[in-house]
């Protein structure tokens, strides 16, 4: 069941649900309102010619720092990684769904390719896929929402919260925004 605005203000004072800052101007009927970070990893397309996911990736991607007046383009066809601002989490009976904005959608930004899922027991800076699916480029800013959290409530308590030792949980109480892992599977 997804939590409405009451709830998650409920979940909030009980610690069974996190975010920080919290602002009760970015609650919705049903969700939050998200902030896009300052950091940005963008592809070094200049360097790299394939991606085998076996392999540790070795400057795939470059980290920049965009400027809040100044933003960031994104052009048709590109996808980059970003963070939100807010730092959301989960103890281990409830989930987070991250969806995007309406009316970002409408432009044809897309914020999250399959990442949409904050598992219990984690508690991070969301990772944001951004890809531009519109024919013209897209200029976005640090501060600006850009997505928005659900919350919902498993039917029990889960026996193995993100970050157990034997689930291999690779973006554990990440704050700044990182490339892919897939190759540690393989190890």
């Amino acid at each position: 069941m997804i939590l409405s605005d009451r709830t998650i203000k409920a979940k909030l004072k009980s610690k069974e649900i996190v975010i920080e800052p919290f602002s009760e101007e970015f609650l919705q009927p049903a969700s939050y309102d998200l902030h896009l970070d300052k950091f940005f990893l963008i592809f070094n397309k200049e360097s790299v010619g394939i991606v085998d996911v076996k392999d540790k990736p070795k400057n795939l991607m470059k980290e920049i720092e965009v400027d809040e007046k100044e933003g960031f383009i994104i052009h048709p066809s590109e996808f980059v990684l970003a963070n939100v601002k807010e730092i959301t989490g989960v103890d281990s009976k409830h989930v987070g769904r991250l969806e995007g904005k309406s009316s970002l959608g409408r432009l044809g930004l897309i914020v999250h390719a399959t990442a949409g899922f904050l598992d219990p027991g984690n508690k991070l800076r969301l990772t944001l896929e951004l890809a531009n699916v519109s024919p013209i480029p897209i200029k976005i800013y640090p501060g600006m929402k850009i997505a928005q959290i659900a919350f919902e409530t498993l039917d029990k308590e889960c026996e193995r919260p993100y970050g157990s030792k034997d689930l291999n949980s690779k973006y554990l109480g990440d704050l700044r925004v990182k490339g892919s892992e897939i190759w540690r599977n393989f190890e």
